[in-house]
């Protein structure tokens, strides 16, 4: 089928941009967080298209006072990988790897955005992420992170923010591959064990740098990918050794505390500590959503709007999955520098160095 992205020089296959493959799950996204000085206020948003399911979905999340606000947009994709836009919200890439705006105008739900993300630094390339069940790969993906900063504005019924201040900083990342999306697997692949899943992410920015750091362990805490890299005016530096010591809230898999450590290649120790200040809930976005998750069919041009309240703390899905906003302190030498960030965690199933040994228990 052609589409109007056969007209862009950007085929990987000798075939029409439309065709990915013959994995279902193959996946597009664009994925963005944001926040002021002293996180008050915190904003999301998602955009993902799924070729061979033929369905794009959207969302935006809004968090200030204690409430989560969702916004959560659904249509058919047409096989236009080139449309990005979904019902009330648009993402429009000004400059390619630089400057992109989100743009969400929905005069029933009451929400008018209208905001651009520009790139701090350049995008880090994350290392390709492979994770299987047996023989079958459920997950194959390249993820592409970046700090910026925000320019714009949000309104929500009687609530004006100007993020013209230069006081908002945030992270976007784009992701493609396979990763689980849609309906159910109608039969899933067997398995002597629990499922597991253990993943932290985060991205932080500081006043002339930023740092990003991930692990994803396996059941015994062995870390089967891990990254660390800081970015400043030297350009960005990839750092080794990347270890952590984590600590849990008092019966819970939420992190209490965080402390990361890693070096340069000329031996300098880079020390993190992270605070969570409060956390938000990525089913927000679409993650782990019954309903609204991501790639499942909703119909045409549907859209949804609810709330949380994050005051209270559900432990099972869909809520597992947080971004929890931090305090970051980083020591370098005799240099110590405050930052905010994210601290993005899911995790299920056993893990022995936090003494996790079912699916959810504390």
């Amino acid at each position: 089928m052609i589409s109007k992205g056969d007209d862009f020089p950007i085929h990987q296959l000798p075939t029409p941009v439309a065709e990915v493959g013959t994995e279902r799950n193959f996946y597009d996204r664009y994925f963005f967080n944001g926040y002021n000085e002293d996180a008050s206020i915190f904003f999301g948003a998602a955009f993902c298209v799924y070729p061979n399911l033929n369905i794009k979905d959207a969302s935006f999340v809004l968090v200030y006072e204690g409430i989560q606000h969702n916004f959560r947009y659904s249509d058919l994709l047409h096989q236009e990988r080139m449309e990005t836009t979904v019902g009330s919200f648009k993402i429009e890439i000004v400059q390619p790897l630089k400057e992109l705006n989100i743009n969400l105008n929905d005069p029933e739900k009451e929400i008018d955005v209208d905001i651009v993300f520009t790139g701090r630094f350049e995008p880090m390339e994350e290392p390709r992420m492979t994770l299987k069940n047996g023989p079958r790969v459920t997950m194959d993906s390249t993820r592409m992170t970046q700090h910026g900063n925000w320019d714009g504005h949000i309104k929500f019924k009687d609530k004006f923010f100007n993020l013209s201040d230069g006081n908002f900083l945030g992270t976007r990342d784009r992701s493609w591959g396979i990763r689980p999306v849609g309906a159910a697997d109608t039969q899933m692949m067997p398995s002597d064990k629990l499922p597991q899943f253990y993943w932290l992410w985060a991205p932080a920015n500081f006043n002339d740098f930023s740092s990003h750091l991930y692990f994803v362990d396996n059941e015994e805490g062995r870390a089967t990918h891990s990254h660390c890299v800081k970015q400043g005016k030297e350009g960005s530096i990839k750092l080794d050794s990347l270890t952590k010591m984590i600590e849990y809230k008092n019966n819970s898999r939420r992190i209490s505390k965080a402390e990361f450590s890693a070096f340069k290649t000329d031996g300098t120790k880079l020390s993190w500590s992270l605070i969570p200040k409060y956390h938000i809930y990525m089913c927000g976005l679409g993650y782990m959503h019954p309903e609204w998750g991501h790639g499942q069919f909703r119909g045409e041009n549907q859209s949804q709007y609810d709330t949380y309240d994050l005051k209270e703390d559900p432990h099972d899905p869909p809520f597992l999955h947080i971004q929890a906003i931090c305090d970051f302190n980083i020591q370098e030498g005799d240099s110590t520098q405050q930052g905010i960030g994210v601290l993005e965690q899911l995790i299920f199933g056993p893990h022995s160095p936090s003494g996790f040994t079912s699916l959810l228990d504390v």
